[in-house]
This record gives structure tokens, sequence and C-alpha cells, in this order.
């Protein structure tokens, strides 16, 4: 009998990450069978999507509160259908705030449940870690760092690496990315990467870009590449960029078809650096990756926002500074939801988190000023001393990170439905 996996995943990254958990399950049960909420790179997998992930998918607490009601009824379906005929297992790709309400349902009645991609327990609410004992039966996380959390907290834990570290390469190339992008091989290039959320765009872009507008100034044939996740946001970004102009500047769009679900070899104990990590990255087609992976491998120094990019910058080597701004409304927002005005531990920026250390500069709220900004992006830019220390600290994380995520991810959640 084949095994039956229940599977949700809300966003583009979920996507992706439940895409190759499909591919490593398919691997012990050729006749497994996903279905549940999920997106183009899971069903290129076989996965039956019974709704798509845009479901799900929403951007910040005013766009949830409109589209609560979609949300419920996505819930309630998803819900009385696996109920009514439950699977082998459940696993939840991030989303917690619905995966984690589903999970506890689905465990409470007999399911074995997996959350892959545990919350930021760490650096707000954790109190979660409450619901999180009640609802999952296992946890697979992404950090190595977050294996003692929830093993002190008494959940079943397996740390199956970041599957970022597998595509990406270990030694990034830089001429061929600017080849494929035609950039001046010699040229000093900054990228802006100010966020994939309008909100972000609107907060951020006016910042980044004086702040390129005083770089300019220091170095007048400074090249500017800004990768933009799709046309809206480029739109919103363009109307910024005529209010600021940077004669350099490029906006790169996707001109592929994202799938950056390269096959890579097995993994060789103690060989981070070794054949098969650069036969993965080797398999990977620049039209087919993200267009901002292009961008970070072309630059010199990036200039982003909080978030995954900030990861994905890391794996590049790149040097970087990372900044956020949040609307007051959007703060008050925040501290209403946690209960906190800043994170446990004294880092944003998801490397520096890692590293425990502040590896590179975080400019956040008052302190994002187009001055500061500017300032902290000349010395990523040009201090080569810097830039090396940077890279170090950064193929050690690359190091750590790096496991053969499909396959142990597959192992605990096929260990779990037996």
């Amino acid at each position: 009998m084949s095994l039956r996996v229940g599977m949700v995943a809300g966003e583009p990254s979920g996507d992706l990450l439940a895409a190759r958990i499909i591919r490593g399950i398919s691997r012990h049960d050729t006749q497994s069978l996903c279905q549940g909420i999920g997106g183009p790179a899971m069903a290129k997998q076989g996965f039956e999507a019974w709704k798509p992930m845009d479901a799900l998918t929403v951007f910040g607490y005013v766009d949830a509160l409109k589209r609560m009601p979609n949300l419920l009824s996505t819930y309630f379906n998803v819900k009385k259908r696996w109920l009514s005929d439950k699977p082998d297992v459940f696993v939840g790709i991030d989303a917690p705030d619905f995966n984690l309400r589903l999970e506890l349902q689905l465990k409470q009645a007999g399911v074995p449940t997996v959350h892959f991609v545990g919350p930021s327990i760490w650096a707000w609410r954790y109190e979660r870690i409450n619901k999180i004992r009640q609802a999952v039966s296992h946890m697979l996380v992404l950090f190595p760092f977050e294996v003692e959390i929830y093993q002190k907290e008494g959940v079943p834990v397996t740390y199956v690496g970041h599957p970022l570290a597998e595509i990406i390469p270990m030694q990034p190339d830089k001429t061929a990315a600017r080849r494929y992008l035609g950039v001046d091989p010699n040229a000093r290039v900054l990228a802006l990467m100010p966020g994939s959320r309008a909100s972000e765009i609107k907060l951020l872009g006016p910042r980044f870009l004086q702040a390129a507008q005083i770089l300019l100034k220091q170095d007048p044939d400074l090249q500017v590449l800004v990768p933009m996740v799709n046309p809206a946001r480029r739109k919103e970004f363009q109307v910024l960029l005529d209010q600021y102009p940077i004669p350099s500047c490029r906006i790169i769009e996707q001109t592929g078809e994202q799938s950056p679900l390269v096959t890579p070899a097995p993994l060789q104990t103690g060989s981070f650096q070794g054949q098969a990590q650069e036969n993965a990255a080797a398999s990977i087609d620049f039209k087919e990756r993200p267009a901002a992976w292009n961008v970070m491998e072309a630059a010199d120094a990036v200039l982003v926002a909080s978030g995954t990019a900030t990861l994905e910058a890391a794996l590049f080597k790149r040097p970087m500074v990372i900044s956020y701004v949040l609307s007051p409304m959007m703060k008050r927002m925040m501290e209403w939801k946690s209960g906190q005005a800043r994170p446990y531990v004294p880092w944003v920026g998801l490397p520096n988190v890692l590293a425990r250390d502040f590896v590179v500069p975080e400019l956040l709220q008052d302190d994002a000023t187009p001055q500061a900004l500017a300032e902290a992006s000349w010395k990523a830019l040009t201090d080569a001393s810097y830039a090396r220390q940077v890279s170090e600290r950064f193929t050690q994380i690359h190091e750590s990170l790096w496991r053969n995520t499909p396959e142990l991810a597959a192992q605990a959640i096929v260990q779990q439905a037996r």
C-alpha cells in the first residue's frame, strides 16, 4: 500500500522546500501520494493540489484581515477532508499560523504530524513552544542551533540543513554571473534589494536609492543592479527610481521559469567543497534561477532588506548591509502580537543570528538613513580585507547548513508514518 502524505505549503519558498521533500519521499516509496495545498514546484514532483498555495499567501496583517474569510474556508475544507480520510502522515511546511492549528486537530485525531521550518521562537514569542508541543509529532529544523531548543522542550526534532546550501555554489562565479547579465567584469557593482512586498518597496526603496545617489558621488562609475520578483514590484520601484534617478541602475526581472530544483549528488561526509556540491551548482542554468541570485553573484556587495535574501547573500559570500523599516502602525501591531519591542536575540539578520555575531551591519528603523546606509555600503564595496573576512565567516555558515536535506527530511517523515 502506497504512502499517503498530506501537505500544506503557503508561500513560494515553502513550495520549493516541499518539492524537494516530495522527491525524497518518492525515493523511499515510488507509489507515494502527496496531496493538499501547494504550488508549481510541488506539482512538478507529482503533488496533487486540492487548492493552490495562493489561497494562503498573505502579505502582512492588513492583507491577512482582508482575506480572513477565504483563509477560514480553506482551513475548514482541508481539515474536514483529512479528518474523514486520514493520511498516513501530515507535513506542514512553514506557514505556522495555519499549519499549527491544522496539525493540532490532525494529531488529536491520531495522524502523525511533521512541521518543517520551525517558527523563530528563538527571536519572537517563545511561548509558541507550548502550541508546537501539542500539535507537532516531529519538528524538522533548518538551523543547527534550533535542535537544542526543541530537545530541551521535549519536542522530537531533526536537523535537516537548509536546502539553499545544497543549491547555491560554495564558490560563487562572479565572472560567469556578470557575463550572463552583461555587466562589465571590472566594474564596481552594488546590488539593491529592498524586498518583495509592496510595503517594503515603499519604505526601503527611497532610502536605498538615496544611499546609491550618495555612493555615485564617490564613484560615478558604480553599477547598481536591482532584482524584482514580479512586474508589480518593478512598477512600484520604477516610480521611486523616477523620483531618485540612478543613471547606472538596471532593474533585473526573472526571464525564465524559476525552478532551482537541482538534484544534488550524494553528500560526501566531510567534503563540503567536494565534487558533489560543485556538480549541483553546475547543473543550474542562470536563466532558471531567481533573478536575485544572479544579481547577488554578480555583485561586489549587497544592500538588502532583512529576510531570507540575507541568508542567500551570505551563501553567495557577499558582504552586505542589512536594513529594515516598519511603518508606525505595523510596528505597533507587531509589538502587540508578540508582546515584544524587539527580538530576544541582539541580531535581526539571519547571517548574524547564525554567526552569533555582528558579522555585517544592521541599520533598522531610524538608523536606516541614506547617509548611514551609504557609508556602510561603501565599506562593503571597497574594503577588500573586510570582504575576505566576511566571506570566510559565511563559508563556515554555508558548511554548517549543507546537508542532504531531501533524504534527511524524507527519512523522518516516513518513520513517523510507520
